[in-house]
Parts: C-alpha cells; sequence; structure tokens
C-alpha cells in the first residue's frame, strides 16, 4: 500500500495531463474563412453577377439596420425611418434631425438671401466719434508730410489743428461715458508730433512745455525717453547744465539693451560737458564710448579734449583709437572688373555710383577728415617740434587701414610749412624727392603726386623729365591747372615758346582772368609786355589822385588792364 505525502498531493494538483484524441483541438478553425470572401467562384455568384450589372447591390436594406461591433447602430445608417446623423461631418451640414431623402444644404442656400446690412446711422455718436478720430490721423499725417516738404509754418498749422480736434474727440468720449476707451496712443502722437513742430519752428518754450505734458503722465508709458528731446532743446539754448541733467534723467530711463540709443545719448552728454569746459567729465563719457561701441566723432572728440587739457601721451592713446575705428565700407577693389564678362561689367558700371556708393565715399570723407583734423591739431604738441610730430602721425596712420591717408599728410605737411612761410622747414631737396617718390610709388594715377614728382625734377633742372611727370598728371586729369601751369612754365625753360604759350592760352580759357597766367602771357610777346607797363603806369595815374572815389577807380583801373590784354590776346591768338 502506497501513500503520498500531502506536498505532493498538492503538487500533483498543478500537473494536466495531455487531452484525448476526442477533446477540442486547440488550433482548429485557424483556416477557415467565411465563404462570402470566397472571390475564386465570383463568376458563377449568380447573385453577384446581377448586382455587378445593375444596381440592385447598391440598394439600402428596408429593414435592417447596421450595426456595429459594439451592438450600436452605426452612423449613417437608416433606424425607424430616421437617418441617424454622421457625427463626423456635421459641420457639412447633417444634423440630428435631418430625414431621410432631405436635400443637401450645407450652406442654408434654401433659406434665401441673408438680410441686408443695418444702415450706419450718421448721426449717432459712435460714427461721429469714429470719424473725428479719423480726421485727427489725417492732419497728424498732413503735418508730418509738410515738416518733410520743408513747410515748417503749414507743419505747425495742422499740428495744432490735430490737438485742438483730438481735445474734442476726449470731450465726446466723456460724454457718451466712454472715457475708458480713449485712445493714447492717438493722444501720444498728436502730443509728440505738436512738440516736434514747436521745436522744428524754434519755438523752444512750447515745445518744451508740450514735452512737459507727455512727460509727467504716467499713462505714457515710454514718455520718459523725451526727455533726450529736451536736453536737445536746452543744448540748442545753451542751457548746458540743465541739458545733462536731462540727458542723464533719460539715460536712467532707456534700458541696456537700447545700445545704440544709449552710446548717443552719452555723446551728448560729453559734448555737453565740452561746452561747459569740463574736459574730464567729457573724457569720461568719452572713454566709456570707445570702450563698448567705438566710432569717429567720439574718438575725435576725445583727442579734442585730451588737447585741452595738454596731455600729450594720452593724445597719442587717442589718436591710435581714432584710427583704429572700422571704416565699414567696401574696398575700391570691388569696383574694378576682373574680367571682360559684359553681364559683370554692367553690374559694376550700375553700383559704381549708386546711393550706397554715395554713403560708402561720403563715410570714408568724414574719417579722412577728422584724421586730418586731428593729426594737424595734436602735431605740434605731442613731440617737440611740428615736423617730428606729424612725421609720428604719419607712421600711425600707415600702420592702420587708412594707409593711403599717409601720403595726403605728407602732402598737408609741406603745405602746412609753405603757409607758414618756413622754407627753412623743407629746404632738404632730397627729402622733399623721397616723399615724392613715396606718393607716387603709392599712387600712380594720382596727379597730385605726379606734379609733386615733377616739381622736385624741375628743381634739380631736369626740364625734360620735369614735362614728362606733367604730362602724365594731365594724362591722368587734364582739369589738373597746376600741372599745366608748371608745364608751361618747363617750356619756357626749354625755349619752346609755343608750346608754352599754348599751355597758358588753355588755362586762360579755363581760369578767365587769372593775374599770374595773364603775366605769363604778356611776358611771351614783348610788345604786350611794354602795353602792361604803360596801362599800369596810366592806372597809377588815376589812382594817384585824390578823391572821394579812389577804391572804385583802382578797380576800374584793374579792370581797364584785364580788358586790353584780353583784346589783344584775342588779336595774337595764333
Amino acid at each position: 500500500m502506497c501513500f503520498t505525502s500531502p506536498s505532493v498531493g498538492r503538487m500533483m494538483q498543478n500537473v494536466h495531463l495531455a487531452p484525448e484524441e476526442d477533446e477540442d483541438d486547440l488550433y482548429s478553425g485557424y483556416n477557415d474563412y467565411n465563404p462570402t470572401f470566397d472571390t475564386e467562384d465570383l463568376e458563377n455568384d449568380t447573385a453577384f453577377q446581377q448586382a455587378a450589372r445593375t444596381s440592385h447591390g447598391r440598394r439600402p436594406p428596408s429593414k435592417a439596420t447596421l450595426n456595429s461591433s459594439m451592438g450600436r447602430p452605426m452612423t449613417g445608417a437608416v433606424q425607424d425611418g430616421v437617418a441617424r446623423p454622421m457625427t463626423a461631418v456635421q459641420a457639412a451640414g447633417y444634423t440630428k434631425a435631418a430625414m431621410r431623402g432631405s436635400l443637401f444644404d450645407p450652406l442654408g442656400q434654401a433659406r434665401g438671401p441673408a438680410p441686408p446690412l443695418e444702415m450706419k446711422n450718421p448721426d449717432s455718436s459712435e460714427e461721429k466719434i469714429r470719424q473725428l478720430e479719423k480726421k485727427v490721423n489725417e492732419l497728424v499725417e498732413e503735418s508730418c508730410i509738410a515738416n518733410s516738404c520743408g513747410d515748417l509754418k503749414l507743419a505747425l498749422e495742422k499740428a495744432k489743428e490735430a490737438g485742438r480736434k483730438e481735445r474734442v474727440l476726449v470731450r465726446q468720449r466723456e460724454q457718451t461715458a466712454t472715457s475708458e476707451s480713449i485712445n493714447l496712443d492717438l493722444t501720444y502722437s498728436v502730443l509728440f508730433n505738436l512738440a516736434s513742430q514747436y521745436a522744428a519752428n524754434e519755438m523752444y518754450a512750447e515745445a518744451l512745455n508740450t514735452y512737459q505734458v507727455i512727460v509727467k503722465n504716467k499713462m505714457f508709458n515710454n514718455g520718459g525717453r523725451l526727455k533726450v528731446n529736451m536736453g536737445n532743446i536746452y543744448l540748442k539754448q545753451r542751457n548746458y547744465s540743465k541739458a545733462i541733467k536731462f540727458y542723464r534723467m533719460a539715460l536712467d530711463q532707456i534700458p541696456s539693451v537700447h545700445k545704440e540709443m544709449r552710446i548717443k545719448i552719452m555723446q551728448n552728454i560729453g559734448v555737453a560737458f565740452i561746452k561747459t569746459g569740463q574736459y574730464m567729465d567729457a573724457i569720461s563719457s568719452f572713454e566709456h564710448i570707445m570702450s563698448l561701441s567705438p566710432n569717429l566723432k567720439a574718438g575725435f572728440n576725445l583727442i579734442v579734449c585730451y588737447f585741452a587739457i595738454g596731455d600729450s601721451e594720452q593724445m597719442k592713446k587717442a589718436f591710435q583709437k581714432l584710427i583704429a575705428v572700422p571704416l565699414e565700407v567696401d574696398y575700391d577693389d570691388k569696383y574694378v572688373s576682373a574680367n571682360d564678362d559684359p553681364h559683370t561689367n554692367l553690374l559694376i558700371e550700375a553700383i559704381k555710383n549708386d546711393s550706397l556708393r554715395q554713403i560708402e565715399r561720403e563715410r570714408k570723407s568724414l574719417a579722412e577728415d577728422y584724421i586730418m583734423t586731428a593729426a594737424k591739431l595734436i602735431a605740434p604738441v605731442i613731440e617737440t617740434s611740428f615736423a617730428v610730430g606729424y612725421d609720428w602721425c604719419v607712421e600711425a596712420v600707415k600702420a592702420s587701414h587708412y594707409v593711403e591717408l599717409a601720403n595726403d599728410l605728407e602732402i598737408n605737411k609741406a603745405t602746412t610749412y609753405l603757409r607758414q612761410r618756413d622754407f627753412n622747414q623743407e629746404n632738404e631737396l632730397a627729402q622733399a624727392t623721397n616723399y615724392a617718390d613715396l606718393a607716387v610709388s603709392s599712387d600712380r594715377y594720382n596727379p597730385a603726386a605726379l606734379t609733386n614728382k615733377g616739381n622736385t625734377v624741375f628743381a634739380n633742372e631736369d626740364y625734360e623729365k620735369a614735362a614728362e611727370f606733367y604730362k602724365e598728371a594731365l594724362r591722368n586729369d587734364c582739369s589738373c591747372t597746376e600741372a599745366l601751369y608748371n608745364l608751361g612754365l618747363t617750356y619756357k625753360k626749354l625755349n619752346r615758346t609755343d608750346e608754352a604759350l599754348d599751355c597758358f592760352l588753355k588755362l586762360h580759357a579755363i581760369l578767365g582772368n587769372s593775374a599770374q597766367v595773364l603775366h605769363q602771357i604778356a611776358d611771351m610777346y614783348p610788345f604786350l609786355k611794354t602795353l602792361e607797363k604803360k596801362i599800369i603806369g596810366v592806372m597809377k595815374g588815376i589812382v594817384s589822385q585824390r578823391c572821394k572815389s579812389r577804391n572804385r577807380l583802382k578797380s576800374q583801373g584793374y579792370s581797364i588792364v584785364q580788358n586790353c590784354l584780353t583784346m589783344f590776346l584775342r588779336m595774337c591768338k595764333p
């Protein structure tokens, strides 16, 4: 007899034996399918062939209801004679109450035309307010247009009229109990335009009062920025302390994200400090600008401030900062064609003198003026002499991207000596020749450089070579009168009288009655020279007469000389 332990019995309860052959198969019915979906014998299916040939297959069931798998009627099914709405297309015109056989009319055209729009009542208060607001906007626009056209008086009249009508508009809104819908933007634009037109007409007191109305009104969020405009007015009135005060208040109210606006305000503060002689405060402003966003104007003003306090070392540093300011213009190589492509050449010709190119030229010319003026200002004080100081400026410019200005500085240096009548400073012909060679090598097509080179050769009495340089300068610029005059002098030295006279006659046609040219022409004709002396003698006799109209007679005498010489030139012209 065998006994089974309780644990073994519990284990056997979870054991299942394999089914016998007569039990259900777990995989039975796997290959079974609905004969309705059998497509192999459709050719012999009579019902299918009849439905394919006629509309029998499109007829809806008469009584049967299409049910979904969940046991509820499907959308679009017919139930008890009523078509159940298709919920997915309710927006297309289907509704729950739609009956079977009803017309499809999603746009509601069966309801007839829409009722006509209600006519606006022109006498209603809302319509009057709307029209008045439109009129105010039109007046502001007309005022701005008149200002842009230069008619400042008309611009002010339109601005005043806009202000009057805007006040009427506010009163009408208050009377109709719609004061909460007051257009603050319109009020701001009317007051701002009025203040601007007052300032343009130099009515500064009225402009300041109007700006005060905007600034003191807390409802205008950006009104505080207009203190810049008030500071500009005080600056024009030479009230520099108040100008600085308002500039600083505006600077406090402008966030740091508006970097360009803050830089301009700080620049105005620095200029106001210069006007008051507070150079150290001005230096602080301009140094801060040059550290954040360097520009030519701030750099030049910084040099002026250091010049005013006599700090030569800081002048040098400020000059280096000035020439380090990026010009932000394209180089001239962009406008030179690298090939013979006609399309490229046409494009270059189109952009060579367009508005953008003109702006670049103006910016470049402004930069050159700032640098040249700054060099002439600091050259006498930064070193032991003017020449040494100017040489330092020239070397600094050569190391910058304004290298082409170095030659102009060299020429300006010599011109300065001539104006000062200090010829001893430039009596070294070898040094002058060296400078002339540098100028020509830097720009071979510069007529001024070629003329200066010809002058140095002329001073060495090499007249044939000097004539070549003068003629080359004229080939590059036929209007270079200096080269033409010097060429005439060179031909005189070479005893080529006809060619010299031709040069001076051309100059006479260009310059008119130039004293130097007339003297050279008269010197070419002995009888004209004699006549000139006789006429001058007569003129001196007339002028020497004591009379009240002495100055008038003197001018008449000079005109007689010029007219006589001109007459004889016409007679003797080859």
